[in-house]
C-alpha cells in the first residue's frame, strides 16, 4: 500500500513542471532586460509599485516587502509597495468603479511617471491587472507583467513593455515559476 502520493506520482509532478522551467529559462534575456529597465528608474528616483488579485495579491505583498525590507544580508532596500494592502481602497473603488478599476484608479492618484508598475497574474486575463498596466503606461510608469499560459489579454494588447510569461495552464505552476 503506497501512501497519497507515491514516487511514481512525485514523478509527474516534477515531469509537469520540467518542460515549463525551460521555457521559463529561455527568457532569460528577457527577465534581464526588465532587471535592467527597473535598475534604471530606481536609480532616477521610481519606486516598484505591485499588483495583482487572489493569490497574485499576496504575491503583490510579497515583493514589495522583499524591496523594502530585503531579507538578503547587504542588500539595498528599494521603495516599493502594493495596491492590494489598501481594503478601504480597494473596496470602495470596487464599490463605485467596478473590481477592473481598482489597480488603474490608484495608479493614476499613487504613480509616478518614473515608476515601474508590475502586475501579476496567472493567465494573462485578469481585467483589474490588464486596466492597471494600460493606466501605468499612459502615464509612461515601465511596465512589466508576470502572466502564466500565453500571457492572455495582457499580451494580445501589448499592455507591458515586459512580459514574463510562465508558460503552463495550470494555476499552480505558474506560481510557482513566478516566484
Amino acid at each position: 500500500m503506497t501512501g497519497p502520493l507515491d514516487s511514481a506520482g512525485a514523478a509527474g509532478l516534477f515531469e509537469l513542471r520540467a518542460a515549463p522551467v525551460g521555457q521559463l529559462a529561455d527568457q532569460a534575456v528577457a527577465i534581464a532586460d526588465a532587471c535592467h529597465a527597473m535598475a534604471v528608474r530606481f536609480h532616477r528616483g521610481g519606486k516598484l509599485v505591485v499588483f495583482g488579485t487572489g493569490g497574485a495579491s499576496a504575491d503583490a505583498q510579497h515583493v514589495a516587502v522583499e524591496f523594502v525590507h530585503p531579507v538578503i544580508v547587504g542588500k539595498r532596500a528599494l521603495p516599493a509597495i502594493s495596491l492590494t494592502t489598501d481594503v478601504a481602497t480597494v473596496t470602495g473603488v470596487a464599490a463605485r468603479d467596478g473590481m477592473a478599476a481598482i489597480f488603474a484608479h490608484q495608479i493614476r492618484y499613487l504613480a509616478a511617471p518614473e515608476d515601474i508598475a508590475l502586475g501579476i497574474c496567472s493567465d494573462g486575463d485578469d481585467e483589474s491587472v490588464a486596466a492597471g498596466l494600460a493606466a501605468a503606461r499612459a502615464r509612461g510608469l515601465l511596465t512589466i507583467a508576470l502572466t502564466g499560459g500565453d500571457g492572455g489579454l495582457i499580451v494580445r494588447d501589448g499592455l507591458a513593455e515586459h512580459v514574463l510569461t510562465a508558460p503552463a495552464t495550470d494555476p499552480r505552476i505558474v506560481k510557482e515559476l513566478q516566484v
